[in-house]
């Protein structure tokens, strides 16, 4: 039985091995239903009382960087109604219960105040996926918006097509999860790859640097350098990451 157009995309999406490939077909494939603006955001470092630092999130987004600016560096996400409500749950949910919210006066001051920089900003219609975590530290959303539509056109295609859109956006992620990322183009060199892939095997300083045929001053040269590119203290914690973000093992690295 021949595959359906969605099956085929579906299919497609599952065999690409980068992320700006895999971004781009998404915001395709999203805009032939009418959303126009998407943001997708992925940590694994939240914590009981907070989302984690930005600068250790995954996050995609064709929004002008008018908008990126204040809402993500200024860290206005931290307060966004549908930011509280994906880090709280699973599913989907129209942006027509934010509006109903705040129509009700049901959110907090610092929430409005990000409704209203969504409002000035053209952006008040949409549906948010908040995609189900295996663990306390992760948290996975996107963000579908339109700035051609209504929300009440947009449920109207959530009707019908909700479903179909549901799941290739859950694809998308299930994907993105696997392929290599670094975040702020804070990527290893080979060489620090490298050392760092000997250490997680378990080698020691002296092993590796007998491995590659340098001196140990070295190679602890290479850690510091690849600590210092992934943002973090210990050697420990640059292989938690680099693992997190599948940077160790590449083909053809």
């Amino acid at each position: 039985m021949p595959l359906s157009e969605t099956e085929r995309f579906l299919k497609d999406l599952t065999r690409l091995t980068e992320v700006e490939r895999l971004w781009q077909d998404l915001q395709d494939w999203m805009a032939q239903y009418g959303f126009d603006r998407l943001m997708y955001a992925a940590t694994r470092f939240r914590t009981n009382t907070s989302m984690g630092d930005l600068r250790d999130a995954r996050i995609l987004t064709n929004y002008p960087k008018s908008f990126t600016e204040p809402y993500l560096e200024g860290g206005m996400f931290y307060d966004a109604p549908m930011v509280r409500w994906a880090m709280e749950n699973v599913g989907t949910l129209s942006w027509a219960a934010i509006a109903q919210n705040a129509m009700a006066g049901r959110l907090p001051p610092e929430c409005m105040r990000v409704v209203e920089f969504n409002r000035r900003h053209g952006v008040v219609a949409g549906y948010g996926i908040s995609f189900p975590r295996i663990s306390a530290r992760t948290g996975h959303g996107i963000g579908l918006a339109s700035s051609k539509k209504t929300q009440a056109e947009l449920d109207e295609i959530w009707a019908k097509k909700g479903g179909e859109i549901e799941l290739v956006a859950h694809v998308a992620h299930l994907t993105l999860l696997s392929l290599p990322h670094a975040l702020h183009g804070r990527t290893l060199t080979p060489r620090q790859r490298e050392v760092l892939e000997l250490v997680a095997d378990g080698k020691t300083i002296q092993d590796v640097a007998l491995i590659l045929g340098r001196n140990s001053t070295t190679i602890e040269k290479h850690l510091r350098l690849a600590r210092e590119a992934l943002d973090v203290e210990t050697t420990a914690q640059a292989i938690l990451k680099a693992g997190l973000q599948n940077q160790f093992f590449q083909l053809g690295s």
